[in-house]
């Protein structure tokens, strides 16, 4: 059984982290996995939005705890002879050749990425979880960036990523306690979109995919990159791309659609054009 499940249906790919057993912990194949199918999503213009999720009772743990006490790395290697801990160094490029590629990689992505977080997101998992553009939780779902409880730092983007979703105060206290937070106070303080009830976590995911793939492919795709771009520039640069962006859109086929169907009281049915 593979360590990570990827399916594109309609328009929306799906990757499903598939190590139930193991709370879905990162291994090598997993890894490697996650990164092709990111570079797929990237790359197919079939593909208008991505759901990530676990499968089981987790989302995601995060780094592999029973490789780190048996001094095999952070990762499960499978049928992978890497070393990923026997040095500094070695502990370092495991995290840049291998984990932090998905951050890196899902950057790359401009298509709505949603988490849909079926269960606990510890760790690397919260990680994983915060740097999607949107989260779906199941009520039964808890966070926690638990590294200091490890006696570690978060090595895949907690302190990048949870910062500029809850301020700085809260992401420190969550950092530097290592507490779990349930579902409920994880939307009140903005990590969440929405919270709703287990059984349905994949359907409200799906459905809000299914809805922003609906949407015109190009303008959504330069809606994300320009809103990311505008949080790293000032806002004479900002304008100065979203006018580029929209020079561009206002010359798709999809743009002229949208125009019709909205005079004609219709769906619009758009190709990515």
């Amino acid at each position: 059984m593979s360590d990570l499940l990827f399916t594109v249906q309609d328009h929306i790919a799906t990757i499903t982290l598939n190590r139930p057993d193991a709370r879905n912990a990162f291994s090598v194949p997993m890894i490697e996995a996650w990164v092709e199918a990111l570079e797929e999503c990237r790359d197919n213009d079939d593909i208008r939005a991505v759901v990530v999720t676990g499968a089981g009772r987790a989302f995601c743990s995060g780094g592999d705890v029973r490789a780190m006490r048996e001094g095999k790395g952070f990762l499960a290697q499978g049928d992978a002879q890497l070393d990923t801990y026997s040095t500094g160094l070695a502990r370092k490029n495991s995290l840049w050749k291998l984990i932090q590629r998905v951050p890196l990689t899902l950057e790359q992505v401009d298509k709505p990425v949603i988490a849909a977080v079926n269960g606990d997101a510890v760790g690397a998992g919260c990680d994983m979880a915060l740097m999607c553009d949107l989260r779906v939780a199941s009520d039964k779902a808890r966070f926690s960036e638990g590294y200091v409880k490890l006696g570690i730092v978060p090595g895949d983007g907690g302190a990048y990523f949870l910062p500029k979703l809850v301020g700085m105060a809260k992401a420190l206290e969550l950092l530097l306690t290592g507490d779990m937070i349930d579902a409920h106070v994880a939307e009140r303080i903005g990590l969440v979109n929405r919270v709703v009830p287990a059984e349905s976590v994949l359907d409200e995911a799906y459905a809000l995919a299914r809805k922003i793939a609906a949407q015109p492919p190009v303008a959504v795709r330069l809606i994300k990159r320009a809103a990311y771009q505008s949080q790293r520039t000032d806002l004479r640069t900002a304008l100065d791309l979203v006018s580029s962006h929209m020079a561009i859109v206002t010359e798709t086929e999809d743009h002229l659609e949208a125009v019709r169907a909205l005079l004609e009281k219709r769906p619009g049915v758009y190709r990515g054009r």
